[in-house]
C-alpha cells in the first residue's frame, strides 16, 4: 500500500517532470504515476528543445527553478541562436538534443529531489469526494490518496494511432493508450475534445549521402539554454538541409487513397503549424518543393530524425517517396511516421493557475490541455507544480501575467481563449515581445523565483551581479566619449553618417547599423570595459547593448503594460451574474457566462466581448 502524498503526477513527460520537479522543490511530498519508467522526458517526437518563442520559454522555465533548460544544455549535441538577423524580441535559442542523454539526465534531476517517488502504473480513474479530488486508481486496482492531483496525460487518453489503412491503440508506438481518465472526467461534468498529431520517419543515418545535402553547422560560439551551473558546447554535431521535388510529390499522391487525414479515418484536427507532407503538398499544390532537415538522435546513435515529412501514409509509400529525396537513394527506414489522435480538455475549463474550475485541487498541464510541444507543455507542468504546492501551504497563487512572460501569454490564451486546434507559442502573440526577451528571462522572473522558493540564495544573487553590472556598463556608455577621429572611418564604412564632434559612446550605439563591437574599435576604454565585462558576466555586454539600443521601445510596451495591468487589477466577483445586465450582448454574457474571467483585463481578451461590454461591466462594478 502507497502511503498518501501531497500531489501526485500522472504522466512521466516534459509537463510531468516539471510538475513533479517544481512540487518537490517547493516542499511538497510528490509521487511520480508513469506507465514506463523507462520513457520518463521521451523526447516523443524531434530531438530538440527551444526554437522561435520556444526557447525563450526554456529560458523562462530555467529562470523560474524549472529543468528543462539545465537538461536541454547538458544533453545537447548543437546549439543554435535562430533570427540573429532580425531584433534581439526574435532570437530564439535551440538546441538539438541526444535523446537517450536528455530522458536519462531529468530521471537523474528527479531522482536527486528526497521529495519525489515513483509508481509504474496505469491511472485508470480518479477518486472525487463532492467537488474534491481525493486521489487516483491504478490498473493494478490500488486507491492512492493525496491532497492533489496533476494530469499530464500527453496523447496518451484515449490514443489511436492511424498508419494507412491500420489502427491501432496507443498513446506512442509501442506503449498502449492510457483508458479510464476521460470517462471519469466526462462523469464529472468536463467537455472532452479529440486532437491529433503527428511524427515522422526514423532511418539509418549510415545509409544517406550527405554530399547531396547542405550542411547546417551549429553557432561559432554557442550559448546555452540555463542561467545556472551549465557549460556551453565545445564540439557540436552538425545537421543538413534537403529538399523533397516533384517526385516525391507524384509518390506521395499514389497514396492519397489510403491516407487516414483524406479518406475519413481522422476526424479530429492537427497542429496547423507543423502539417504532416501530405497535407503541405495538397495545400501548397504550386510548391515545387519542401525543406526536409536532416537531424542526428544523439552524439554515438545513427538514427536520423527527418524533420519535415511527418506522415500517416501507408509505410510503403513513405519508402517510396523519402528515396526519391536527394541523399536519401539508398535510405533504410527504423520505423515510419505515423498520426496519432488522443482526448483533451477545452482549457476555458481551468483557472489561471491550471487550477479546474470543477474539481478542488486537480491540476491540467501539456497537450491535456490542447498545445502542441515540449517547451508549451513543460511549462505548464511548472506552473502547475508550484501553484498545486502553494495552495496546499494557504499561499497565494502564482500567476504569470502577459506583460511578465511567455508562459503568461500561453495560459492567458488558453484559458481566456481556449483552443480548437493544436496551441503552439509564437513571438505574434505576445504583445510586450521587447519586454519578453530570451536574454532578459532571469532579470524578469528570477526574484519571483526567489520568493517562491524555486531558486536559492546563490543563484539569485547571480542575477542580482548580472543587473548591477549591466546597470554600470550602460552607466559608463553614457559618460564616455568618441571622437570624430577614433570614430569617423569605422562610421563611414558602415554607412553611418560622420561626427562633427566629440558625442557620447551610447549615442553612438543607438545608430541601427552600429554595434558595441564596433564602438570597441572606436574606444580603447571601451574595449577595456566591455572585456572586464565579460570576464566576469559573459551576457552583459550584450544586455547593455540591448537596452540602450531599444530603450524608447521598452519604455513604451512597459507604458502599455502598465495601462494594462489597470484593468487586471480590477477583479470580478466569481458570482457574478452576467445574465442580470441587460446592457449586455448576447455573445458577451454567453462568453463571460462560460469563461468566468477574474478580472476586466481577462474579461476584455475573451473573443467576442465588445468594448462597450467593458464600459458595462465597468459601471456595474462601480468603476
Amino acid at each position: 500500500m502507497l502511503k498518501s502524498y501531497d500531489v501526485i503526477v500522472v504522466g512521466g513527460g516534459h509537463a510531468g517532470c516539471e510538475a513533479a520537479n517544481a512540487a518537490a522543490k517547493m516542499g511538497s511530498s510528490v509521487l511520480l504515476i508513469t506507465m514506463n519508467m523507462n520513457t520518463i522526458a521521451q523526447m516523443s517526437c524531434n530531438p530538440a528543445m527551444g526554437g522561435v518563442a520556444k526557447g525563450q520559454i526554456v529560458r523562462e522555465i530555467d529562470a523560474l527553478g524549472g529543468g528543462s533548460g539545465i537538461v536541454s544544455d547538458k544533453s545537447a549535441i548543437q546549439f543554435r541562436m535562430l533570427n540573429r538577423s532580425k531584433g534581439p524580441a526574435m532570437w530564439s535559442p535551440r538546441t538539438q538534443n541526444d535523446r537517450m542523454l536528455f530522458a536519462e539526465e531529468w530521471r537523474l534531476l528527479l531522482e536527486a529531489n528526497p521529495n519525489v517517488d515513483f509508481w509504474q502504473d496505469m491511472v485508470t480513474g480518479l477518486i472525487v469526494e463532492g467537488d474534491q479530488i481525493k486521489g487516483v486508481k491504478t490498473g493494478m486496482g490500488m486507491e492512492v490518496f493525496c491532497s492533489s492531483v496533476i494530469l499530464t496525460n500527453g496523447t496518451f487518453l484515449n490514443g489511436l494511432i492511424h498508419l494507412g489503412e491500420k489502427q491501432f491503440g496507443g498513446g506512442r508506438v509501442g506503449e498502449k493508450a492510457a483508458t479510464g481518465i476521460t470517462e471519469d472526467l466526462i462523469k464529472l461534468g468536463f467537455e472532452a475534445g479529440r486532437m491529433k498529431t503527428g511524427t515522422p520517419p526514423r532511418v539509418d543515418g549510415r545509409s544517406l549521402d550527405y554530399t547531396k545535402m547542405e550542411i547546417q553547422d551549429g553557432d561559432e560560439n554557442p550559448s546555452k539554454f540555463s542561467y545556472w551551473n551549465t557549460t556551453a558546447l565545445e564540439k557540436q554535431r552538425a545537421c543538413w538541409i534537403t529538399y523533397t521535388n516533384n517526385e516525391t510529390h507524384e509518390l506521395l499522391k499514389e497514396g492519397f487513397d489510403r491516407s487516414p487525414m483524406f479518406n475519413g479515418s481522422i476526424q479530429s484536427t492537427g497542429p496547423r503549424y507543423c502539417p504532416s507532407i501530405e497535407d503541405k503538398i495538397n495545400r501548397f499544390a504550386d510548391r515545387e518543393r519542401h525543406q526536409i532537415f536532416v537531424e542526428p538522435e544523439g552524439w554515438n546513435t545513427v538514427e536520423i530524425y527527418v524533420n519535415g515529412f511527418s506522415t500517416s501514409l501507408p509505410e510503403e509509400v513513405q519508402m517510396r517517396a523519402m528515396q526519391s529525396i536527394p541523399g536519401f537513394e539508398k535510405a533504410k527506414m527504423f520505423r515510419p511516421g505515423y498520426a496519432i489522435e488522443y482526448d483533451y480538455f477545452p482549457p476555458t475549463q481551468l483557472k489561471h493557475t491550471l487550477e479546474t474550475k470543477l474539481i478542488n485541487n486537480l491540476y491540467f498541464a501539456g497537450q491535456i490541455n490542447g498545445t502542441t510541444g515540449y517547451e508549451e507543455a513543460a511549462s505548464q507542468g511548472l506552473m502547475a507544480g508550484i501553484n498545486a504546492s502553494l495552495k496546499l501551504q494557504e499561499r497565494d497563487p502564482f500567476i504569470l501575467s502577459r506583460d511578465e512572460a511567455y508562459i503568461g501569454v500561453l495560459i492567458d490564451d488558453l484559458i481566456t481563449k481556449g483552443t480548437k486546434e493544436p496551441y503552439r507559442m509564437f513571438t505574434s502573440r505576445a504583445e510586450f515581445r521587447i519586454l519578453l526577451r530570451q536574454d532578459n528571462a532571469d532579470v524578469r522572473l528570477s526574484p519571483l523565483a526567489h520568493e517562491l522558493g524555486m531558486i536559492d540564495d546563490t543563484a539569485m544573487a547571480l542575477v542580482n551581479r548580472k543587473v548591477d553590472a549591466t546597470k554600470e556598463l550602460i552607466s559608463f556608455l553614457r559618460k564616455e566619449g568618441v571622437t570624430p577621429e577614433s570614430a569617423n572611418d569605422i562610421l563611414e564604412n558602415k554607412g553611418s553618417s560622420k561626427l562633427t564632434q566629440q558625442v557620447k559612446c551610447a549615442q553612438v550605439l543607438v545608430r541601427p547599423q552600429i554595434a558595441l563591437n564596433d564602438l570597441e574599435l572606436m574606444s580603447d576604454s571601451v574595449r577595456l570595459k566591455v572585456n572586464e565585462m565579460r570576464a566576469t558576466h559573459v551576457d552583459v555586454p550584450e544586455q547593455a547593448e540591448i537596452v540602450l539600443k531599444y530603450e524608447g521601445y521598452i519604455e513604451r510596451e512597459q507604458e502599455m503594460a502598465s495601462k494594462m495591468k489597470r484593468l487586471e487589477d480590477v477583479k470580478i466577483p466569481s458570482d457574478m451574474n452576467y445574465r442580470s445586465m441587460m446592457s449586455l450582448s448576447s455573445e458577451a454574457v454567453e462568453k463571460l457566462t462560460k469563461i468566468q474571467p477574474a478580472t476586466i483585463g481577462q474579461a476584455s481578451r475573451v473573443s467576442g466581448v465588445s468594448p462597450s461590454d467593458i464600459s458595462v461591466l465597468l459601471i456595474h462594478l462601480g468603476r
